[in-house]
C-alpha cells in the first residue's frame, strides 16, 4: 500500500511526504488495536478469566506505576540509538506481552504481563515522540494535526469493533480483541521498516546526561500538561457518571457525548491544529484551551438543573465546547512539548512529558470523583476555574523558555531537518 509512487486513496487524503504517510498509517493501525482492547479489557478479565474487579484494578494500577519508570530512560535510549529502532523493539515486546494475556489465569500473571506491556509502552511512547519530530520536518504543525486526526479515527474504529465483541460476550470474541491488538503492534512495527533509519543527533560537548530533568521551563510545562490532561477523564469518566446519576437526560446521552467528542476531534483537529506551529503559538493555544474548559464545565453542571431534553441539549453543547478545548490543548501540547525540547534529546524530553501526563491520568479518577462529584455544581465550577488558571500560565511559560533559549544562543522551537 505504501511502496511505489503513491499509496493510493489514503495517501491522497493524508498528503505530505512518504515518511509522514507511513507514520500516520502505522499510528492508525496501532490505535485501532488499542481501541479494540481498551474498551473490553476489564470485561474480559472479570467475566471470562473470572478475576475480581478489585484485583484487575489493582493489577493495572501497579503495572501503570511500574511503567512510569521507563519513559525517560527509554527516551534517552531512543536519542542515542535512533527512535525508529527503539520504537520497533518496544512494539515487538508489546505484541508478545499482549499475546501472553490470553494465558492469564491469576492476578500475579496479569500484573507481571501488564507491567511488561506498560514498560514497553512508556519506552515506545518516548521513541514515538522523537520519531514524530524526525519525520514531520516540512510543516510540523500540519503533520502533527493530521497524525492526531487519524489516531483518533483509529481509536473510534477499534472501539466500534470492540462493541461488537462485547455484544457477542463470548470468550472467543474477547480473545479476538486481544490477539487483534497484538497483531496491530506487530503490523505497526513492520510498517516502521518503511521509514529511514534516522541517525542519532550528537549532543553538545559536556552535555548533562539527564538534561530534561534540569530544564526548569520544560519541567514546569510537564506539570502543567499533566494537570490539563485531567480534561480527558472528564469525558471518559466524570461526565458519564454525572449524566447517569445526577441529571434527567436520557441514558443514550452518555453514548452521544462520547461520539460527538470523537467526531469533533476527527473533523476539526487538522483545521485548528495546523495553525499552531511555534512555542509562542502553543502558549496562546494552551490559554485558549483553558478558557474553553472554563465555559464547558459550567454547562456540564447546568445539566443537573434542567428538564430531560434541555439537559440532553446542554450536555451536547458542553461536549462540543469541551472538544474544541481538547483540540486546542493537544495542539498546544505538540507545539510546546516538541518546540521546547532540543533536537538531540527529543526522546528524553518526550519521556519526561509522558511521565507527567501518565501521573496526572493515574490521579485523575480519585481527584475528579471526590472533588467534582462530591461538591456537585460547585465542583464543576472549581474544575473550570482550575483549567483556566493552568491555561493562563501557557503564554508566560513560552516567553520564559524563549528568553532562556535566546540567552543560550538556541532558537526557541527550533525544528531543523534532521537527516
Amino acid at each position: 500500500m505504501i511502496k511505489g509512487r503513491s499509496p493510493g486513496r489514503i495517501a491522497r487524503t493524508v498528503g505530505g511526504s512518504r515518511s509522514e504517510r507511513v507514520l500516520i498509517l502505522a499510528s492508525f493501525v496501532n490505535r485501532v488495536g488499542n481501541g479494540l482492547f481498551n474498551t473490553a479489557a476489564a470485561l474480559y478479565f472479570t467475566l471470562v478469566v473470572d478475576l475480581p474487579a478489585a484485583q484487575v484494578g489493582a493489577a493495572l494500577t501497579v503495572a501503570g506505576l511500574i511503567g512510569l519508570l521507563a519513559g525517560i530512560p527509554g527516551g534517552h535510549l531512543a536519542d542515542r540509538r535512533g527512535p525508529r529502532t527503539i520504537m520497533m523493539l518496544a512494539l515487538a515486546v508489546q505484541a508478545v506481552a499482549m499475546s501472553a494475556l490470553v494465558l492469564v489465569e491469576s492476578w500475579a500473571a496479569l500484573t507481571v504481563i501488564a507491567a511488561v506491556d506498560q514498560l514497553a509502552a512508556a519506552v515506545g511512547g518516548a521513541a514515538w515522540g522523537a520519531l514524530v519530530v524526525r519525520v514531520g520536518t516540512e510543516r510540523p504543525a500540519l503533520f502533527r494535526a493530521k497524525l492526531r486526526t487519524y489516531v483518533n479515527l483509529g481509536v473510534v474504529l477499534g472501539t466500534v469493533g470492540a462493541g461488537c465483541a462485547v455484544a457477542a460476550n463470548t470468550r472467543t470474541a474477547y480473545l479476538v480483541l486481544i490477539l487483534g491488538n497484538a497483531a496491530s503492534f506487530a503490523l505497526c512495527a513492520l510498517l516502521l521498516l518503511l521509514l529511514p533509519h534516522y541517525r542519532a543527533v550528537a549532543p553538545p560537548s559536556r552535555q548533562r546526561r539527564w538534561i530534561a530533568l534540569t530544564d526548569r521551563p520544560f519541567v514546569a510545562f510537564t506539570a502543567l500538561h499533566g494537570a490539563m490532561g485531567l480534561q480527558y477523564p472528564v469525558v471518559s469518566l466524570l461526565l458519564p457518571i454525572w449524566i447517569s446519576e445526577h441529571t434527567d437526560a436520557p441514558r443514550w446521552t452518555v453514548a452521544a457525548v462520547s461520539a460527538i467528542n470523537s467526531g469533533v476531534c476527527v473533523l476539526l483537529q487538522t483545521r485548528i491544529g495546523s495553525r499552531i506551529e511555534t512555542p509562542h503559538d502553543g502558549g496562546r493555544a494552551f490559554r485558549t484551551a483553558g478558557l474553553l474548559f472554563l465555559l464547558s464545565c459550567p454547562l456540564m453542571a447546568l445539566t443537573a438543573h434542567a428538564p430531560v431534553w434541555a439537559a440532553a441539549g446542554l450536555a451536547v453543547a458542553a461536549i462540543f465546547v469541551h472538544s474544541l478545548g481538547e483540540i486546542w490543548e493537544s495542539s498546544a501540547g505538540f507545539a510546546l512539548g516538541f518546540g521546547l525540547a532540543p533536537d538531540h534529546a527529543q526522546g528524553q524530553y518526550q519521556g519526561l512529558l509522558g511521565l507527567g501526563f501518565s501521573a496526572g491520568q493515574a490521579l485523575a479518577p480519585a481527584l475528579l470523583t471526590t472533588a467534582v462529584l462530591g461538591l456537585g455544581t460547585a465542583g464543576w465550577l472549581l474544575l473550570g476555574a482550575f483549567f483556566a488558571a493552568v491555561g493562563a500560565v501557557g503564554p508566560p511559560l513560552a516567553r520564559s523558555a524563549g528568553a532562556k533559549d535566546e540567552a543560550s544562543g538556541t532558537p526557541a522551537g527550533h525544528q531543523g531537518r534532521l537527516g
